[in-house]
């Protein structure tokens, strides 16, 4: 939390007051940053998908929420008087469809729109994906597509490359899009490239400690997740990828958002190149892939992975310059966290003779269950 943030956090007494009227809960919070205020919740667990987002204000907007976040930074919790449901939903929808009170017990909670596409995971015993298919379409109007989300495969090239499981529920069969997301434009196929509508806060938040005096090394940089809000920053970033989509994407985006002359890219493990950069930031947003199949919805035992983020931490030393930053992401388990990630992080210091300093800790999504996808700031002297 910022000192700016402290400074507009109202009082206790004041929240309690706002908040002792009747009706659900909101949180408010300054307009630019209610994207990645409601990711943020998303993440918690605490949004409340069943109710509209109201206007607070000029410049402010109240999220619905169901409790009280704790790790989301907010103005103040007020409660709303006149809630607004948003109408109609995915259970009218296909009710209208002719789906029982049963079949509604298969409705998913949440999806993601990515662009013109709608990606969703569909629950065990789905009576009828292409109903479920064309009542998301008749939801989002302006989606033209929706794919069923089955994971990341895991095995050979395919889970190297973070290559993603998709069907067609319903809609066009081109499914290639711009996601647009705080400013930033992503071209993209989410049917042949990993997109993470979870991770939104920390591309948001790994834009914001971009700056035009700092070089960055961004190891794993798909179509541009990082790279790209970085170098809107003014961050001079050089960028690796092996998967020859994404990095296709990765030039093009780099266009596309006008930051191409302060994007080199280049399509290489990053080993390759960590001993020829000298970086003030290291990004490392990856954190492997799990060893066999794990199942439809691609997790598996986070036991038994291969290519860990820790893996490359050597060679992303190599880069850094003494003083330096990594942003270390690893998928934990919740009964290591956070105890694997600092200690990985001390091994990798004491080998290279550095001295470490946990700059921050975050949660960015839940991954599976009982896993969750954290990132470490780490300043290496």
């Amino acid at each position: 939390m910022t000192d700016e943030d402290a400074d507009l956090e109202p009082a206790a007494d004041e929240v309690f007051e706002r908040a002792t009227a009747d009706g659900p809960l909101a949180a408010v919070v300054a307009k630019p940053r209610a994207e990645t205020a409601a990711e943020s919740l998303r993440a918690e667990g605490v949004y409340d998908e069943t109710r509209r987002v109201r206007e607070d204000g000029p410049d402010r907007v109240a999220l619905p929420i169901t409790e009280p976040p704790t790790e989301t930074d907010v103005l103040e919790i007020v409660r709303q008087l006149e809630p607004e449901s948003r109408s109609p939903d995915l259970e009218d929808l296909l009710a209208d469809r002719g789906w029982s009170e049963r079949d509604l017990e298969s409705v998913p909670g949440s999806w993601a729109v990515i662009g013109s596409v709608i990606l969703v995971t569909v629950p065990e015993g789905c009576p009828d994906e292409r109903a479920l298919g064309e009542a998301l379409l008749e939801l989002h109007g302006e989606a033209d597509s929706v794919l069923a989300d089955e994971g990341i495969a895991n095995d050979g090239a395919a889970g190297a490359h973070r290559e993603p499981r998709t069907r067609l529920l319903a809609g066009d069969a081109n499914t290639e899009t711009v996601h647009t997301e705080h400013g930033t434009q992503y071209g993209l196929d989410p049917a042949k490239v990993m997109f993470s509508p979870g991770n939104q806060a920390e591309r948001v938040r790994m834009g914001e400690l971009g700056s035009s005096d700092e070089r960055v090394f961004d190891m794993f940089a798909g179509i541009g997740y990082f790279t790209l809000p970085m170098a809107q920053a003014g961050a001079r970033v050089t960028a690796t990828e092996i998967n020859p989509t994404a990095f296709r994407y990765l030039l093009e985006n780099a266009v596309l958002n006008d930051v191409d002359d302060r994007v080199d890219a280049y399509m290489t493990d990053c080993r390759d190149l960590a001993s020829e950069i000298e970086a003030d930031r290291v990004v490392m947003g990856y954190y492997g892939h799990a060893d066999g199949d794990g199942g439809g919805d691609g997790t598996a035992d986070h036991g038994t992975r291969s290519d860990e983020a820790h893996d490359f931490l050597e060679d992303a030393l190599a880069a850094l310059v003494p003083g330096g930053v990594v942003h270390y992401h690893e998928a934990t388990p919740e009964s290591l966290l956070w105890e694997r990630p600092r200690e990985r992080l001390e091994a990798a210091a004491d080998a290279a003779g550095r001295d470490l300093e946990v700059l921050e800790k975050r949660r960015v999504k839940s991954h599976s269950a009982g896993v969750t996808h954290v990132v470490v700031d780490a300043r290496f002297a």
